[in-house]
């Protein structure tokens, strides 16, 4: 059997950390099976479904490291969906219903104050000719539910098949049919809700395995009952935890909270979401894994925890700090071209200044700090001035090579007597301007002995 596998969002806002999970999740799961990898949009909701949206979020899983097989649009297989309907009408386990929805609240509001569950009676299987005519009469138009399976074979009976999977996450699943309602396939203006068209294309696409959120595990009932009456056997499913903020909120699309594309925007490396969106809530530590090949490795659907998946964001910039430590200069290249850093001195200056960096894009102060000097002019004590003069006086000729700063500050120590601090601070704010940063000993070849001068007070 071939693996195929799909990750199927609503095209109605940018996927968020969230997403990306369940998106990764069937990535690295397809990678380790030599599998497909199939990008659907479920965008039967014509009204909010945006391609604008479908777009980023194609752009925002290769931004990922995600490359679909295929995509494909559901709203472009309606003919499909309606094939379907006509099969399970056929078979009488799609029935229609005429209820208001003000009607259905009512009954479910007595049912209640009788002790049952609120589940939908089934009323519409007892309505007459007579009163399906009454109602088309009126201008209703039904709704259409799916009969789910029941043991007795007498649909006025409540007892119902439990359905049971072995979940590919979680392990032995049960879903007790009886405690549902029979779910609406197709409104009354003849659009689909989201679970006959995803079982279907489940069963044209070929998908072997279902990975995606836990709230998705009660559908899975419903679902595997339709894929039943459809005559298809059902995938292998997989359900894993959410993620959540460390308080405890769920994320939206709608919101854009955490979304791709603002952690994109502030600097944020895709290994490092990645690395977080996968191994969070899981029984393995949370490390920045610098390729999607190894953090396959690290892979294991059946080593996530059952409960919800806290993450604290701040986590992402430490996982982002790891990987630009240690990335090699032919990573960064063409990135580091882009903001105005090449020529030789472009490796050594990735190498000296890398292990001082949030975002990658803060190489260009340090490159400007490089090629132009302190960006702001620090103010100094007359002792320090004093002090500065004296060691520029001392600065070695050339040429220079890796000991020149361990040279000059040498001979600064033995005629000034200043050591530590008092001798290091006032030379670092004279060369960069700040307080911290990259080594001295790795930058001050790069400045060479002219921009060295330049920077005296």
């Amino acid at each position: 059997m071939t693996v195929t596998v799909r990750f199927a969002p609503s095209p109605t806002g940018r996927i968020h950390i969230g997403n990306a999970r369940t998106a990764l999740f069937n990535w690295l799961f397809a990678m380790n099976n030599k599998g497909r990898f199939i990008q659907r949009f479920d965008d039967t909701d014509i009204a909010r479904s945006k391609q604008e949206f479908s777009d980023a979020i194609l752009y925002d899983l290769h931004w990922l490291g995600i490359f679909p097989d295929a995509t494909e649009y559901q709203s472009r297989r309606f003919e499909v969906y309606d094939a379907a309907v006509e099969r399970l009408k056929a078979a009488g386990v799609l029935y229609a219903c005429y209820e208001t929805p003000e009607e259905l609240d009512l009954r479910r509001k007595v049912r209640r104050t009788r002790g049952l569950p609120p589940v939908y009676g089934r009323e519409a299987l007892a309505l007459s000719p007579e009163q399906i005519a009454e109602y088309q009469a009126d201008g209703r138009r039904p709704h259409w539910r799916f009969l789910l399976p029941n043991f007795s074979g007498d649909p006025q009976q409540p007892e119902r098949t439990e359905i049971h999977w072995n979940d590919l996450v979680r392990g032995e699943e049960t879903v007790d049919l009886a405690s549902l309602s029979d779910p609406v396939l197709v409104r009354e203006d003849g659009t689909y809700l989201y679970t006959l068209p995803s079982v279907v294309d489940d069963i044209e696409m070929g998908v072997s395995h279902v990975i995606r959120g836990d709230d998705h595990v009660t559908n899975t009932g419903v679902q595997i009952a339709l894929f039943q009456a459809l005559a298809a056997e059902p995938p292998v499913f997989g359900h894993h935890n959410l993620l959540t903020t460390a308080s405890g909120e769920g994320l939206s699309k709608r919101t854009g909270a955490l979304s791709i594309e603002s952690l994109r925007e502030d600097g944020i490396e895709p290994m490092a979401v990645a690395s977080l969106a996968v191994l969070v809530g899981t029984s393995e530590n949370v490390a920045a894994v610098p390729t999607m090949a190894e953090l396959a490795e690290r892979f294991d659907p059946a080593a996530t925890s059952k409960s919800a998946a806290k993450f604290d964001p701040d986590e992402l910039f430490v996982l982002n700090r790891s990987l630009l430590h240690h990335m090699p200069f032919s990573e960064a290249q063409d990135r580091l071209i882009v903001l105005g850093v090449s020529g030789d001195q472009a490796e050594p200056f990735w190498l000296a200044v890398r292990g001082n960096l949030d975002r990658l894009a803060d190489a260009a102060r340090w490159w400007r700090t490089l090629r132009e000097g302190p960006q702001e002019r620090p103010e100094f004590s007359d002792d320090d001035r004093d002090f500065l003069g004296q060691a520029f006086d001392l600065l070695p000729e050339e040429p220079w090579n890796g000991t020149v700063w361990k040279d000059w500050t040498g001979k600064i120590r033995e005629a000034t007597g200043r050591k530590g601090k008092a001798l290091f601070m006032p030379l670092r704010l004279a060369l960069t301007g700040l307080p911290s940063g990259p080594e001295l000993a790795d930058l001050l070849p790069l400045m060479g002995r002219e921009g060295t001068m330049a920077r005296r007070p």
